[in-house]
C-alpha cells in the first residue's frame, strides 16, 4: 500500500491529495458547524485579506477552500492516472490539473446552490401591520403582552401593547401600528370574538 501512494513519483500526487482532502473536510465541517467563514483571498491584487463573516463568500476563486479543492482533485486525479492507468507522470499532471479545476468548478456550483437555499428567517415587523391574531400573554393597560400573528404562512410572536385598555389572553386582536423603536406592535381588540 505504501508503494502505491509513495513509490516512484506518486508522492507528487499523494501529498497534495492528502493535504487538500484533509484541509477541505476540516474547513467544510467547521463552516457548517459554526456557520462562520474565515477565508484568505486576494484583495484587488494588493495582498491577502483575512475575511470573517458570512458563508456567502465561502467559495471565492482564490480562497483556501478553493485551493484545497484543487489540490484534492489534482492529487487524486493525477494519482489515479499515474497508478490506475499506468500513464507516465508527465501525462498524469495535465489530467490531475483538469481534475483539480473540475473539482473547483463542481464545489463552487455546490456552494452557490447551498447558499441560494439559505434564508434569513427574519420577517420585517411591518409585515404584521393590519393583520389579525390572538393574545398569547395578557396585555395589561399601559403594559406589554405577547400576541400571535400569522405572517407569510408563519406563526410569529410579537411583543404588544394595547391602544387603550387591557386585553385578555386568547382575545382576537388586530395590529394597528408598529413601533420600530422598541420592536412592539400596537393592537386593538376585535370586539365580539374570543377563542
Amino acid at each position: 500500500m505504501q508503494e502505491l501512494f509513495f513509490g516512484d513519483l506518486a508522492p507528487w500526487f499523494t501529498v497534495p491529495a492528502l493535504v487538500g482532502t484533509g484541509f477541505f473536510f476540516i474547513r467544510t465541517l467547521l463552516m457548517f458547524v459554526t456557520g462562520a467563514e474565515m477565508d484568505l483571498h486576494v484583495d484587488d491584487g494588493a495582498g491577502f485579506d483575512l475575511d470573517h463573516g458570512d458563508t456567502e463568500g465561502s467559495f471565492k476563486v482564490l480562497s483556501l477552500q478553493a485551493i484545497s479543492a484543487f489540490m484534492m482533485g489534482f492529487g487524486w486525479g493525477g494519482l489515479g492516472a499515474y497508478r490506475g492507468t499506468g500513464l507516465p507522470a508527465l501525462l498524469s499532471v495535465p489530467i490531475g490539473f483538469g481534475f483539480g479545476v473540475g473539482m473547483m468548478w463542481i464545489l463552487a456550483k455546490l456552494f452557490r446552490w447551498i447558499m441560494r437555499m439559505q434564508t434569513s428567517g427574519n420577517i420585517n415587523l411591518s409585515s404584521a401591520l393590519l393583520r389579525e391574531g390572538t393574545v398569547y400573554a395578557q396585555i395589561p393597560a399601559g403594559g406589554k403582552g405577547v400576541v400571535k400573528v400569522v405572517v407569510d404562512d408563519h406563526l410569529r410572536y410579537y411583543n404588544a401593547v394595547s391602544d387603550s385598555e387591557s386585553i385578555d389572553t386568547n382575545a382576537k386582536v388586530r395590529v394597528t401600528e408598529i413601533n420600530q423603536d422598541n420592536n412592539t406592535v400596537i393592537v386593538t381588540e376585535v370586539k365580539g370574538s374570543t377563542e
